[in-house]
């Protein structure tokens, strides 16, 4: 799940704290070393975690866009400074506009917000809130604890996630320890690693889904049904990648071999300075590529035969392992989770349903799934438009502007183009294209160098003329080139 950090850079950051020790930090300071603290964590248990993080006062700076980078990420928070006062909207509108042009709408993420106690302007309702993406939000109070935050908690509920929440450090006076043990807390919390078992007959070894997955849940008429992975990730069959083809699925997920010098997460220790460095585990795992691994054996056998094997996740729930390469070098061991039940792929059938063929030398037909046909239908036989973005529209306008610069001798390729366009703003209602398309070769026309063909100025004025005829509204009509004395000639 990306995660959005969002810390507070207005001059109530600037208060300092003093410690028993005699050192003196300030707010701000402490909410870097909770960062880091975070970071720290996914270098160690979460290293596919992508975190981007801006700065808020009245003004929103993006400090760093989504990263993996967090040695990087570290140095760039050092070089935060207070600035004015506070306003949280222009961190919200922030965080859509990087997280939809990132990730989209259908990616849950995570927002952090770091502030030093409740918020002093909160606009209700804000424009920017509810997330227009699924996730959940997660403010950071650094103060005393026990104290009032109703704005922060109405920012939450505000947000639109379920599992949203306020946080602040158990202890009533501030300090890198407890900092670090609220962040350390936040973590393990929200960023912990599904771990389970890859199962397949008398083979078994311990597995790390990445990102972890979140339980699914079914709405129907009359009842909401969530759903839950088990601890067992157990294989009940294989068949050809070609079969299985490309279902509707729920998410996605790497599978990684569960790494035997760390066998689960475990506090870390107590932080000494404010400043941490990024822990080295180099060493830990320098023997992880000699220890036997399940999980290896069936990536291997998986990519070699081109195969998948369809295994079950919980009750009547099952998804798909097969072997996925980013690029041609590596290669990963893909989870793809199905939509709960039996049968969720169609041209498979049920899956309690498949099993072995009694001969896979001469098998029968009346014992085969039902799989798709083999042949591939062509979409380019159909010569569809389609405007998703305005490049697409404006590059079918250029093509028809290229052949009536070339008139006569695109003739045919102009009229055919300019009849696609005008057919496809008919289906789509988008009448006002061919009003505009009139005005554009109308326009063209009168742009036409001397040394243009005659004809090219008379089929751009007859085509204009009959783009404006209430009867080139009907689909069904074509508009014809015009007769001239220079295509009679031709």
């Amino acid at each position: 799940m990306p995660t959005i950090v969002a810390v507070d850079v207005s001059l109530s950051m600037a208060q300092p704290v003093a410690l028993e020790s005699g050192e003196t930090f300030t707010r701000l300071q402490l909410a870097i070393h909770g960062i880091n603290t975070l970071l720290d964590y996914f270098s160690l248990y979460s290293k596919l975690e992508f975190v981007a993080v801006v700065a808020f006062s009245s003004a929103c700076e993006v400090i760093s866009h989504f990263t993996r980078d967090f040695d990087q990420l570290k140095l760039k928070l050092n070089r935060l400074e207070e600035c004015d006062k506070q306003d949280i909207e222009a961190a919200l509108q922030a965080i859509n506009t990087i997280v939809l042009s990132e990730w989209g709408t259908a990616t849950p993420c995570q927002v952090i917000v770091i502030t030093d106690g409740d918020l002093t302007k909160v606009s209700q309702p804000s424009a920017a809130l509810p997330f227009p993406f699924p996730g959940k939000m997660v403010a950071v109070a650094l103060t005393a604890a026990g104290s009032h935050t109703p704005n922060l908690r109405r920012l939450v509920e505000a947000s639109g996630g379920p599992d949203g929440c306020v946080l602040m450090p158990d202890s009533q006076h501030l300090s890198p320890a407890c900092v670090h043990s609220l962040f350390h807390k936040l973590a393990q919390d929200n960023y912990s690693s599904f771990t389970g078992t890859l199962k397949c007959g008398h083979l078994a070894c311990k597995v790390i889904l990445s990102p972890s997955p979140v339980p699914y849940t079914k709405t129907t008429d009359f009842d909401v049904e969530t759903m839950s992975l088990s601890g067992v990730l157990e294989v009940c069959g294989f068949v050809e990648v070609a079969h299985v083809g490309s279902p509707a699925a729920v998410s996605r997920h790497l599978v990684l071999p569960h790494p035997a010098s760390n066998p689960a997460p475990h506090p870390a220790p107590a932080p000494s300075p404010v400043k941490t460095e990024a822990p080295e585990s180099d060493d830990d795992n320098h023997d992880d590529g000699r220890t036997p691994s399940f999980c290896v054996l069936l990536h291997g056998a998986l990519k070699v035969e081109n195969m998948a094997a369809i295994c079950q996740v919980g009750s009547d729930w099952y998804g798909v392992l097969y072997s996925w390469a980013d690029s041609k070098k590596k290669s990963n061991l893909m989870l793809t989770l199905l939509e709960p039940g039996t049968d969720t792929v169609p041209w498979l059938g049920n899956f309690k349903h498949l099993g072995v063929l009694s001969d896979p030398e001469n098998p029968n037909p009346e014992e085969t799934f039902p799989i798709r046909p083999a042949e591939k239908r062509s979409y380019s036989q159909n010569n569809c438009v389609v405007w998703i973005r305005q490049a697409g529209l404006q590059s079918d306008i250029q093509k028809i502007l290229r052949h009536a610069r070339k008139l006569p001798e695109k003739t045919t390729h102009f009229y055919k183009e300019l009849n696609r366009v005008r057919r496809a703003a008919i289906a789509l209602g988008f009448m006002s294209l061919v009003d505009g398309l009139a005005a554009i070769l109308e326009r063209e026309c009168t742009l036409l160098p001397g040394t243009a063909h005659p004809d090219c100025a008379l089929q751009l004025t007859h085509a204009a003329g009959a783009l404006r005829q209430p009867y080139s509204r009907d689909p069904k009509y074509n508009v014809m080139p015009m007769r001239t004395k220079y295509t009679d000639a031709d």
